[in-house]
């Protein structure tokens, strides 16, 4: 049994998460340009909606009018999703994704009305990576693809591996991009001036304050290629014939080579605007990856035998109908 598919439900779903790609990609010019502060107050820009956009204010207000729209977006989603919706946890996900929203917008207030405070930053940014999370898990359950296709079980030996590698695979990019913000937000980008070694050597003479921060994102950075090489190669090993997982760990391998590329170059061309701004964009996209082969490894490989499939449609009547899952 499947659950109803809604086209026109599930494109709105795909704009609104490129929308929110849009919007990663103007907090990172915000960040890399320094342009944070070149609007001191907050809702309003110099007490305008549309204040002169030139030098800093292009940037820092242009974030504003983007994260406007995508707020606009996602509460249209969030009911629409309670409306047409009959899955209860992509209906709790849309709640969840207008919450977020409105967290961010609050974050991002706070950070200008009291001047780029640490934690609020860093909650900023860190938010704003899992609230693209949530959108695109959100484009993804309302697919074709999602809908219509019910899970079939396979063999226990197969399932938990690749789950379980995405998973963790997914949650050490997150920390990795945890770590990226806290380098950004505290200026220590160029403590370490040289890449790939540290002052030339593997491990940098000393380790305390910006130094040390900026090498455990490099070490965090050696953790999450070792991870997402081990989930590729498990992919290509044991599901190269299931197009949904190896098109986007192909993916994830060239962005992972693209990323490292970015992070040498942000720091050989002094933190310039667009390997800066690509280096935090590029990191989303590798996120969302990880996310996409995890969430499909649970979906298209079906869950461990004897499993127990829970679903918000009413349980089908027919014996044929009982064994299929939906979720």
């Amino acid at each position: 049994m499947s659950t109803p598919y809604h086209p026109t439900l599930h494109r709105f779903a795909v704009f609104t998460a490129f929308s929110t790609f849009l919007l990663v990609i103007a907090g990172g010019l915000v960040t890399s340009t320094g342009s944070s502060l070149s609007v001191p107050d907050w809702p309003l820009s110099f007490g305008q909606v549309f204040p002169k956009m030139e030098g800093g204010v292009l940037y820092e207000h242009g974030h504003r009018m983007i994260a406007a729209t995508v707020g606009l977006l996602v509460s249209v989603l969030m009911v629409w999703l309670l409306k047409a919706e009959s899955r209860r946890w992509v209906r709790r996900l849309g709640v969840a994704a207008f919450l977020a929203v409105v967290a961010q917008g609050v974050l991002g207030g706070i950070t200008v009305l009291f001047r780029l405070p640490l934690l609020v930053s860093m909650g900023h940014a860190c938010l704003a990576q899992a609230f693209f999370c949530i959108v695109v898990t959100l484009a993804l359950a309302t697919s074709r693809e999602w809908t219509e296709t019910a899970v079939a079980p396979r063999r226990e030996a197969q399932v938990p591996g690749l789950r379980t590698m995405g998973t963790v695979t997914t949650g050490f990019i997150f920390l990795q991009l945890i770590l990226g913000a806290l380098v950004r937000h505290t200026g220590a980008g160029l403590s370490i001036p040289d890449f790939p070694l540290a002052f030339g050597r593997l491990v940098p003479p000393v380790l305390e304050g910006p130094i040390l921060i900026a090498y455990l994102h490099r070490l965090g950075a050696l953790v999450v290629t070792f991870y997402v090489v081990w989930l590729v190669a498990r992919v290509f090993r044991s599901h190269r014939d299931e197009p949904g997982l190896a098109r986007p760990a192909l993916a994830l391998a060239l962005l992972l080579l693209v990323q490292i590329a970015l992070g040498g170059a942000t720091v050989l061309m002094q933190l310039a605007v667009l390997p800066a701004t690509a280096h935090v964009v590029t990191g989303a996209l590798i996120l969302a990856t990880s996310l996409l082969i995890t969430l499909r490894s649970f979906r298209l490989l079906g869950r461990p035998r004897g499993a127990v499939a829970r679903t918000a449609d009413p349980a089908p009547s027919s014996g044929t109908r009982a064994g299929m899952a939906v979720s």
